[in-house]
């Protein structure tokens, strides 16, 4: 890793050192971006208490939320709108399950219907987001905020088109990770408050340790379920099993596919309860979701645990389809020793990732509701115990990254090598 830091900083990478820069100049941008509250608002009038089960929209939008900035809705809408396309495609809607079929030129279609359909479920949002933090507008005054809402989702959306295009990572996904890293010494600093306030004990003292061991154990588990996989040895006819890349050809499954997006998902979902009882302004609604929905509730905490192992799964056999591995495996000529070309290979890959899902999803909703759990015992006001969440998505994203700038970094050593001959 020190090797790689080494590469990036060196003179022969200028180009990848100018995609960084490009792309913290675009987190940049969005930060700022979080402090423009919508024009026409009265700062003092803005409800930052009315936030409570709305933690989670808050600290994915870095703290915009609460201060009703034009990046309220941060590019949850387009999480939304990617979980309403992603069941449609599933033979819902044939006209998206055709598009899913198609390769390339069907993902980008698939893509742009999912970001009007993210821009129009921003407004509807942004809509009724409107109504939580003003009383007393008219139709048109809540009509123009959403519009401005709806435009800072939109440059969001833009800017992450920017920074994947000629930055480094995800730009939608750096976004989200972005405004979360913006929130933590918020939040460590609500902790020692918690904990420690201005007692100073040491009993405090020794649980916000405890508190700090919890999260640096969460980073290491999120690292050891990103990289951890399972490898398929697979052979080709009339080829040896050494002659490709040096050594043996395999198959590899992580322990978790779907990465930090089952986490993203289910909690956008979760949301949405939360967002209509801020609207409906009815004590009992509220109280209902409270109770019931929040992720401090028991009810609301299962049913947390049961979205990212349901979502996790989902998401895993959306993104590999057994079947046209074991047909793109048989083109060209590959099998998996032991196991009979076609249908059966089909059969061994399904069986394989079933196995590695379930206790990666499994191991994924632990680490999400262990700081929920241990938020809960202590008694740790929400916008701690959702850190976790935060974390998770942090050290995924960061991991992915990073990856990225390793085959960017392998790939122009490759080339290097090439033109010596």
């Amino acid at each position: 890793m020190l090797e790689s830091i080494k590469k990036i900083f060196s003179r022969e990478n200028r180009d990848l050192q100018k995609r960084i820069l490009f792309t913290l100049g675009v987190l940049f941008v969005f930060k700022l971006g979080t402090s423009i509250i919508v024009p026409g608002i009265d700062k003092d009038a803005l409800g930052t208490g009315r936030l409570s089960f709305l933690q989670l929209m808050n600290m994915m939008g870095g703290g915009s939320m609460e201060r009703f900035s034009i990046f309220s809705l941060g590019v949850l809408p387009y999480i939304n709108a990617s979980i309403i396309i992603q069941l449609l495609q599933m033979d819902i809607v044939p006209y998206l399950a055709d598009l899913a079929k198609e390769g390339h030129t069907g993902r980008q279609k698939i893509n742009k219907i999912t970001r009007v359909v993210g821009i129009i479920l921003a407004f509807v949002q942004g809509y009724l987001l409107s109504f939580v933090y003003i009383e007393g507008g008219t139709p048109l005054q809540y009509m123009e905020f959403a519009t401005v809402l709806t435009a800072g989702t939109a440059f969001l959306l833009w800017l992450g088109d920017q920074v994947t295009a000629k930055g480094v990572g995800n730009g939608v996904s750096l976004i989200i990770m972005a405004g979360i890293v913006s929130n933590l010494p918020s939040m460590f600093y609500t902790a020692w408050q918690g904990f420690v306030g201005t007692s100073m004990s040491t009993f405090g003292i020794l649980k916000f340790a405890l508190f700090v061991i919890i999260y640096f154990g969460i980073v290491l588990g999120v690292v050891y379920e990103q990289l951890t996989e399972r490898r398929i040895p697979i052979q080709y006819a009339n080829k040896s099993a050494g002659t490709m890349n040096g050594g043996q050809n395999y198959l590899p499954f992580k322990l978790n596919s779907a990465g930090v997006m089952p986490v993203i998902f289910a909690s956008a979902l979760l949301s949405i309860p939360s967002l209509i009882a801020q609207v409906s302004k009815k004590q009992g609604v509220i109280d209902f979701v409270n109770k019931w929905i929040t992720y401090t509730s028991p009810t609301g905490f299962i049913l947390y645990i049961i979205l990212i192992i349901a979502f996790g799964y989902f998401y895993t056999f959306l993104e590999i389809k057994p079947k046209d591995m074991a047909e793109d495996l048989q083109k060209s000529g590959g099998y998996i020793p032991g196991v009979r070309p076609g249908e059966e290979t089909k059969k061994y890959i399904t069986k394989v990732l079933k196995s590695l899902t379930i206790v990666g999803s499994i191991l994924l909703a632990f680490i999400a509701g262990l700081p929920i759990i241990f938020g809960k015992i202590t008694g740790l006001p929400s916008s701690v115990t959702i850190g976790g969440t935060g974390l998770i998505i942090v050290v995924g994203v960061a991991i992915e990254t990073w990856k990225q700038v390793e085959s960017s970094l392998t790939k122009r050593n490759y080339k290097k090598g090439r033109r010596r001959y």
